[in-house]
């Protein structure tokens, strides 16, 4: 048995690296640092693949070709799409085949188990959760990974624009910023659960929580999606609307297609926010476009 078990892993280990190694480089190609936050669907853009949403039951397709294309399903959440459109990318910059991911919840055979799939999403991770990002997004808010409150690991999975239990398993497996245990401990808190304790109240509405070190990325939003920012933050534009102040922010909601500039007057913090309408289907270029004032 341990005879099969080594080789396995050892192969495991090769393609952990290389995928890691083409996330960097696909990075740099696109002209990102190493550090920031980025917007995945631009990326693909900058390596010449078209991006498309449609209102389809299942994770993604990559479809080879001239130009080569993404399908991602409408219907997923917003930070499932983001890791599903790094996924795909993942499969082009590699140099795999067309490929069609079925629902993750309905796939009989894990996906670290065949070595296409787990390159490709371990590719997706490194690309949206840089080593040298997530060192970084912890410091300048003075936590370590094995110490932070699950609402502060939260945040940072905002930041990045990941799902929470996304960025404990990259900590756990990908970065061995925290052990077994702790990653153990931080999935007993739900995205449901987190949102209601930093809201003070249930909603089944997402949240992004933006706070004073979120940095120069913009805020990728859907109508409907609720937006926790630094106290005293003022949006100049209609996407979005305060709703008001918690102990640990300003509340907004985001009402409409579009881009806002978010910012607080007399202060350094400033961001843009991106709106999306729920579900769109359509290239991903133009989901921020708004809504025609005659619709």
């Amino acid at each position: 048995m341990k005879a099969l078990v080594k080789p396995m892993m050892h192969n495991r280990r090769a393609l952990a690296d290389k995928a890691m190694k083409a996330a960097i480089s696909a990075r740099l190609k696109a002209g990102k640092d190493l550090v920031s936050p980025i917007c995945i669907y631009s990326v693909a853009e900058a390596h010449g693949v078209r991006v498309r949403f449609n209102d389809i039951d299942m994770e993604g397709m990559y479809q080879r070709g001239s130009p080569p294309r993404i399908h991602l399903s409408s219907k997923r959440p917003l930070v499932r799409r983001t890791f599903n459109c790094a996924h795909e990318l993942g499969h082009h910059v590699l140099g795999h085949g067309s490929s069609i991911d079925e629902l993750r919840e309905n796939q009989t055979v894990r996906p670290w188990d065949i070595p296409e799939e787990y390159s490709a999403d371990t590719f997706a991770a490194y690309a949206l959760m840089p080593t040298l990002g997530l060192r970084n997004a912890f410091a300048v808010r003075g936590l370590k990974p094995e110490t932070a409150t699950p609402a502060e690991v939260y945040r940072i999975a905002c930041q990045f624009g990941v799902g929470y239990s996304t960025l404990v398993t990259h900590l756990l497996w990908g970065e061995a910023m925290i052990g077994r245990s702790r990653a153990d401990a931080l999935r007993k808190f739900t995205p449901q659960s987190l949102r209601a304790q930093i809201l003070g109240a249930l909603t089944p509405q997402p949240l992004i929580v933006a706070d004073e070190h979120w940095g120069g990325a913009a805020i990728d939003a859907e109508v409907g999606h609720l937006l926790l920012l630094p106290t005293g933050t003022v949006a100049h534009g209609n996407a979005v609307t305060a709703i008001g102040d918690l102990a640990h922010g300003r509340l907004f909601e985001a009402k409409r297609p579009g881009l806002v500039r978010l910012d607080r007057p007399g202060g350094d913090w400033a961001a843009f926010g991106r709106v999306a309408r729920t579900a769109y289907v359509g290239l991903a270029e133009f989901r921020h476009l708004e809504d025609d004032e005659d619709d």
